[in-house]
């Protein structure tokens, strides 16, 4: 099969290669799946560079996320899954073989069904994003009626975070930095969108919430935003977090944290509790089925261009970068 993959740490134009390897097998419990799309994430660009983790075998195929047909299945597993078209999640979590080849197996809950209706590159794009958005949105009960900051809200995470607070009867205030991501965090269903560069956010959400604040806050820049994160955020709010690129070791203020009982979650996809994926994997999947996600897709690369892919990650590229591995539609 063709596929990428890298045996040491480096820019990706010298250590990703691109060949013929021999193709996996399902074993029990697990379903082989020809791969159309291979979704790049930046954990796949810092994993490559070393920053997540080492290299233990000799070559890593990467990347969790992509989305195709399930051509086999092993022991255990329905036979009638063959054919079906799925989205992967965690595809190389424990493993040294992800999505960005023309077949992977996974653990047959890792293959979820995938309406016609969604493409695969669309598929490719959920994985990683929409489990963290999730999480981060509901982890802490209901938020009907509530009001939630999602800072960076036409990002990855963000983009999704947005639509599933809005579905989940949340009122959304987004933070962007420019015109069209405003406009793509307003399609996705936020209330109010505030650009961070122009305007004081702090100040704005006093005034969109007539000096209440907010209750859950969204938070893809924990340290950086620590002090907007405190003159808005509710007494006994949460803040979810699932970054801090600008300021990786913050300073905590705890006892200003403390007087105001805040809640501070960090969340990893992979360290999220199999009944919580579950419960992510099938909201989303109804969601999906209804027609109501939208999916913000960026710069498109055919398998044998994963390093330029993985330098548009890393270049900040706008919308979901993915590999088209094959054409399955």
């Amino acid at each position: 099969m063709r596929a990428v993959w890298y045996s040491r740490f480096g820019p990706a134009e010298e250590v990703l290669e691109v060949g013929e390897l021999p193709a996996p097998g399902a074993a029990g419990g697990e379903v082989l799946v020809r791969v159309a799309a291979s979704g790049v994430n930046p954990v796949d660009v810092k994993r490559r560079l070393g920053g997540r983790g080492g290299v233990s075998a000799e070559r890593v195929i990467p990347h969790f996320d992509g989305a195709g047909v399930i051509e086999a299945v092993g022991e255990g597993v329905p036979a009638d899954r063959i054919g079906e078209r799925v989205w992967l999640y965690e595809a190389q979590w424990g493993s040294n073989e992800g999505s960005a080849a023309e077949w992977v197996t996974v653990r047959q809950e890792l293959a979820v069904p995938l309406s016609s209706e969604t493409s695969f590159a669309e598929g490719a794009a959920l994985g990683i994003p929409a489990l963290t958005a999730h999480r981060c949105v509901l982890g802490d009960g209901p938020v009907e009626g509530r009001t939630i900051l999602v800072t960076g809200g036409a990002g990855a995470v963000g983009g999704y975070a947005v639509q599933f607070a809005a579905l989940s009867g949340a009122r959304v205030i987004a933070t962007v930095s420019g015109a069209e991501k405003a406009e793509v965090a307003r399609a996705s269903g936020a209330d109010h969108v505030l650009n961070y560069r122009q305007e004081d956010v702090a100040a704005r959400v006093d005034e969109i919430t007539d000096g209440d604040g907010v209750d859950r806050i969204v938070e893809v820049e924990f340290g950086g935003n620590l002090a907007t994160t405190l003159a808005v955020l509710k007494p006994r709010g949460v803040v979810s977090t699932y970054a801090s690129e600008a300021a990786a070791d913050p300073e905590i203020p705890f006892y200003a944290l403390l007087y105001k009982n805040v809640v501070v979650r960090f969340e990893l996809v992979f360290g999220m509790s199999e009944a919580a994926k579950r419960q992510a994997v099938g909201e989303i999947s109804r969601w999906l089925e209804d027609g109501k996600l939208r999916h913000h897709s960026g710069p498109s690369f055919p398998l044998e261009e994963a390093a330029a892919a993985h330098r548009a990650v890393e270049q900040g590229a706008f919308g979901k970068v993915v590999l088209q591995v094959a054409d399955l539609d």
